[in-house]
């Protein structure tokens, strides 16, 4: 069951979806029902497979598992429901609001033995799954300092008719917990505390942050410095950003997650000061989504744990609110530690 057909979910039911030929989606849940009908339509749906509500959806349809991409307010409260219902989960970034919020539905899901699987798209290309085994190989020895940059321009639509004006935390929530996970994933390290400065021009039109600049400490000493801005006229970076990654022995560089997919993804490899080299990437039958959404099949029928749980994923989100508490108190903010199952 697919929860949620705004913008993002009808994406995914556009090019998300279709891709993964062991998933069929029986029924679609909008509580909005204008948006409700155009799916309908455009989806060429039955009466049968669509509802306004999850409640009516699981008295009448059977399924194994609900896909949730409504809003980030309503992720858990719509996990909860299904996880009830005895269904696994799969649902979209940011998890939750808060990690507090989002650890009710992961000890629900552990109590009941369900799968609860968060969509963190962007580990599923090929450049940081290169840059994860290069690290962890060794390949640049210690790392010393990591360096993201995230450019991209988002200003020009009306205030009127533009929602992601007014989302919470529109870089740090909605953008830059992509960044927080990656950052997660190719140092293999844990943050530590974060300091957050908002760098917004006056005529962003933004209801909150749409650019910062963060220093995020990992364990080990490790620092990170980010950038992130949503109303940069600097040129554009693929959504992944460009990455620094520098160590004793050398540095690794990397980008991805364009807009043809896999082919913009690019790592670089330099030893001891040379030039950089080209990193041979892994070839992947499905990335992004479509790739999370194999794993949570796979999981669902009783194969290994979809990379990224809703438990692991508590790391990422801690890292997001933090960042907002320090954009409130101009101060280093430690990260919540979370503990295993």
């Amino acid at each position: 069951m697919h929860v949620g057909l705004g913008g993002w979910g009808g994406d995914w039911e556009r090019n998300a979806i279709p891709p993964v030929a062991e998933v069929e989606r029986v029924a679609v849940v909008d509580s909005h029902e204008p948006t409700l009908r155009r799916a309908q339509q455009a989806l060429d749906l039955p009466d049968a497979a669509c509802f306004t509500s999850l409640r009516e959806a699981l008295a009448a349809v059977e399924a194994d598992g609900v896909l949730v991409t409504a809003p980030a307010a309503f992720h858990v409260p719509v996990a909860l429901e299904a996880l009830d219902a005895g269904l696994h989960v799969l649902v979209e970034k940011p998890f939750a609001p808060s990690v507090a919020e989002a650890r009710t539905a992961v000890e629900r899901a552990e109590e009941r033995g369900l799968v609860l699987q968060v969509s963190q798209n962007y580990r599923a290309y090929p450049a940081p799954r290169a840059v994860r085994d290069l690290v962890a190989g060794g390949a640049i020895g210690e790392l010393s300092v990591v360096h993201v940059d995230f450019r991209r321009w988002a200003n020009d639509a009306p205030v009127e008719t533009n929602r992601h004006y007014s989302f919470p935390h529109p870089l740090l929530f909605d953008m830059a917990i992509h960044h927080f996970d990656l950052l997660r994933m190719v140092t293999g390290r844990e943050a530590v505390r974060v300091h957050a400065t908002v760098t917004d021009p006056l005529w962003s039109r933004f209801e909150q942050e749409a650019s910062a600049v963060l220093t995020i400490e990992l364990t080990g000493g490790l620092v990170t410095s980010y950038r992130g801005s949503w109303v940069s006229r600097a040129p554009q970076t693929t959504w992944d950003g460009e990455w620094s990654i520098e160590g004793e022995r050398g540095r690794i560089a990397f980008t991805g997650r364009g807009d043809r997919g896999p082919a913009d993804d690019v790592v670089t490899l330099s030893r001891a000061g040379g030039a950089p080299e080209p990193v041979e990437l892994p070839v992947l039958d499905l990335w992004g989504r479509s790739a999370g959404l194999r794993q949570f099949h796979r999981a669902v029928r009783g194969g290994p744990a979809p990379e990224v749980t809703g438990r692991s994923n508590l790391g990422s989100l801690a890292i997001a609110e933090a960042a907002a508490r320090s954009v409130e108190t101009g101060r280093f903010e430690d990260v919540e530690q979370v503990e295993a199952p």
